[in-house]
C-alpha cells in the first residue's frame, strides 16, 4: 500500500497523528510557466527539462514525500522508468490548467477572471496513475464561477466512469474581486463546501489544496467536516526556508493534513534535506528556526552555495505568517 492510502485511511478514521501528515512534491510547472520551470541556471538560462526529470526522480526515490504531482508527459516518462512501480510514492497528473495559471513570460493571462481549460485527458492519463489534481479559481464573477463548476462537474462525472480519484485545488483569486484580504479565507471556505455540498461520497474529492489564509480560516475549515474534508496547503512562491518550515507547521497546527510544495521545494539548494527537516518540523522533532539552522549547518558542510545568509533566512517574510 502505497503510504498515502494509509495516511488517508488514518485521518479520516480520526486517527492523524503527525506522522501521517502528507507531503507532496508538485512538479507540474511546466503546465504554468513552461521552459522556466526548472528553475534558473544562471546569465538569465533555465535548466533543461532533463534535470526536473532527475529532480522527480530523485525526490521520489526517497521516499521522504507521499505525492509526485506532474503534468501527463512527465507522468508518462517516470512511468515508462518504472520510477513508482515498487515505490511508496504516489504518481499524480495535473488534469487541468486553468487560465489562471498561465503564467508565460509577457503575458496577461492572469488579468483577467479565471476559465476552465483541460490540456490532459482522463484516457490518457488513467494508464500512467489513479490520481489527479483538479484545479478551481472562484472570482465572485457570476458567469465565470458557474462556467467553472460546470467544468468541474464534467469531470466527477468522467472520473466516475474511469475510476479514477482525484484531489480538488481552489486558488485564491489573483485579480481584486471586490472581497478584502480580511474575508477572502471565509469566501474561499464557503465557496468549497458550495462546490462539494451536492457530491456525494463516490464522487468526492480525496483531499482538498488551497491557499493557507490564516490559522483561524483555516481552522474554520477543518472543523466544519473533518471526516470527508481533509485540507491541505499549497506553496506559493519560494520565500525564505523559514517561511516553508512555519508555513507546514501552523496549517497543521490548524488542522491543515497535507502540504503540495512546488516553488518551495524545487527552488531550494538542497531540496531532500528541505523536506527532512519539513518532517521534522510537523512533527515537532525541531522548531522552524532549529531547522533553518540545521539546514545551513547541512549547506555549509556540503559546499553548497546558500542563497541567502541564515540572518535572512530565519526571517519570516510572508504576512500571512507573522504573529
Amino acid at each position: 500500500m502505497k503510504t498515502l492510502d494509509k495516511k488517508l485511511k488514518q485521518i479520516k478514521a480520526g486517527k492523524y497523528k503527525p506522522t501521517d501528515f502528507v507531503i507532496a512534491d508538485a512538479k507540474d510547472g511546466d503546465m504554468a510557466f513552461g521552459v522556466t520551470c526548472s528553475g534558473p541556471a544562471g546569465r538569465q538560462q533555465w535548466k533543461p527539462r532533463e534535470h526536473y526529470l532527475d529532480a522527480m526522480q530523485q525526490m521520489s526515490s526517497s521516499g521522504l514525500v507521499d505525492i509526485m504531482l506532474m503534468s501527463a508527459s512527465s507522468a508518462e516518462i517516470l512511468h515508462a522508468r518504472g520510477t513508482f512501480k515498487k515505490s511508496p510514492v504516489t504518481p499524480a497528473v495535473r488534469m487541468n490548467d486553468t487560465t489562471d495559471i498561465w503564467n508565460a513570460r509577457g503575458s496577461c493571462y492572469r488579468q483577467y477572471p479565471s476559465e476552465p481549460f483541460a490540456t490532459a485527458d482522463i484516457a490518457s492519463v488513467a494508464p500512467l496513475c489513479n490520481l489527479g489534481l483538479y484545479s478551481i479559481t472562484f472570482s465572485n464573477d457570476l458567469q465565470a464561477d458557474k462556467a467553472s463548476l460546470e467544468a468541474f462537474r464534467h469531470f466527477r462525472l468522467a472520473c466516475r466512469e474511469s475510476g479514477l480519484q482525484y484531489f480538488l485545488e481552489v486558488f485564491n483569486p489573483g485579480i481584486d474581486i471586490g472581497i478584502s484580504e480580511k474575508d477572502m479565507g471565509h469566501y474561499i471556505n464557503d465557496m468549497i463546501i458550495k462546490a462539494v455540498a451536492g457530491v456525494t461520497r463516490q464522487d468526492a474529492p480525496q483531499f482538498l489544496k488551497i491557499q493557507f489564509n490564516g490559522a483561524d480560516a483555516m481552522h474554520e475549515l477543518t472543523q466544519y467536516d473533518p471526516s470527508r474534508l481533509v485540507a491541505g496547503i499549497l506553496g506559493g512562491a519560494a520565500g525564505t526556508t523559514r517561511d516553508t518550515f512555519e508555513l507546514a507547521v501552523q496549517a497543521e497546527q490548524a488542522g491543515a493534513r497535507v502540504a503540495l510544495f512546488g516553488r518551495k521545494i524545487n527552488l531550494a539548494e538542497a531540496p531532500l534535506k528541505l523536506v527532512e527537516l519539513l518532517r521534522k518540523t510537523i512533527e515537532q522533532v525541531l522548531t522552524p528556526t532549529e531547522a533553518v539552522r540545521e539546514y545551513h549547518a547541512y549547506l555549509k558542510e556540503s559546499g553548497v552555495k546558500a542563497q541567502r545568509s541564515l540572518k535572512q533566512d530565519l526571517m519570516i517574510t510572508d504576512p500571512t505568517l507573522k504573529p
